[in-house]
């Protein structure tokens, strides 16, 4: 028996016992708010419903002791992050080590990936209650240091407020997950409040940058300026190209960019500008000497 055949028997032992003591299991939401709940083949419990509390107890991190697999939570039911392939990975390190450089030279925030959640309170007119509520576990999240809710505490293993920017790799294996990430996450995280949403697409087809509009509830795109640079408005300073994701140049190359010199590799332009200089002086200097003993021979 493989490990999924495993986990199936489990859960059909888990459903006999939880029938036995009585207990249900929790209404389903209304309809619109899900996602297609068909099982993903990695993921055993995708589309199960629990509580909140169930999800921190058992599902938030390392729910099997067997199976590499991280869930999401929406308002009751589990959401199976799918796995990434080469291309997505690696748009999404390269990106990541841009954010990064960034915020070596700028310390106005932290970064949580690595499956960290964070919780969404969102307003929504067909729950009772007129709100929902999920965790999202974002590719990458960003928390200004002026963030109402503060993180970094060693015990945190979730951050309990709302990002000021995310960043998703596109997941595109089905077009259920390509809209869980162009519609579902795009609306929820705009109405949560989430300033800034970045989605990366190595395809090209879904990459888009969005900024929260004046009317908090909805996103529009980030226009790029003149030259084709993104300016990022939640972390002053941070901007790139879009077709420099694509193409993906290395540090080196970026550093001598006058879009990235503010950031990346500071003083390395400068210092190769300087090292031309001295180069072409002294290359000057040895032309007139070979001119001079040219002369006197």
């Amino acid at each position: 028996m493989n490990a999924k055949e495993a986990m199936q028997d489990k859960r059909r032992e888990q459903t006999d016992a939880d029938t036995e003591n009585g207990r249900r299991s929790l209404p389903r939401p209304k309809r619109g708010h899900q996602d297609n709940p068909q099982t993903i083949d990695f993921a055993p419990d995708h589309g199960r419903y629990v509580t909140l509390e169930e999800y921190w107890a058992k599902w938030y991190e390392n729910p099997y002791p067997d199976i590499d697999v991280s869930y999401e939570w929406n308002n009751g039911r589990l959401k199976a992050k799918p796995l990434p392939n080469k291309p997505q990975l690696n748009l999404y390190n390269w990106f990541l080590d841009l954010l990064r450089r960034y915020l070596e030279t700028h310390e106005i925030a932290d970064l949580i990936n690595l499956e960290t959640g964070f919780v969404l309170t969102i307003s929504d007119a067909a729950e009772p209650s007129g709100q929902r509520a999920a965790v999202r576990k974002p590719d990458i999240g960003v928390i200004l240091h002026s963030n109402p809710v503060s993180w970094g505490r060693i015990a945190q293993r979730h951050f309990a407020g709302v990002c000021d920017m995310v960043v998703e790799a596109l997941s595109d294996s089905t077009q259920a997950e390509v809209e869980r990430d162009t519609e579902e996450k795009k609306r929820d995280y705009a109405l949560a409040g989430v300033k800034e949403y970045y989605i990366l697409d190595p395809k090209g087809d879904n990459m888009r940058f969005y900024r929260l509009a004046p009317a908090k509830g909805f996103y529009g795109e980030i226009p790029p300026d003149d030259r084709q640079v993104i300016r990022s408005e939640t972390l002053p300073g941070f901007q790139f190209r879009s077709q420099d994701l694509r193409s993906q140049p290395d540090l080196a190359e970026l550093a001598l960019d006058e879009a990235y010199a503010g950031y990346v590799i500071p003083g390395y332009r400068e210092a190769v500008t300087a090292r031309r200089v001295a180069e072409e002086r002294v290359q000057a200097l040895e032309a007139e000497l070979a001119r001079l003993r040219q002369q006197d021979s």
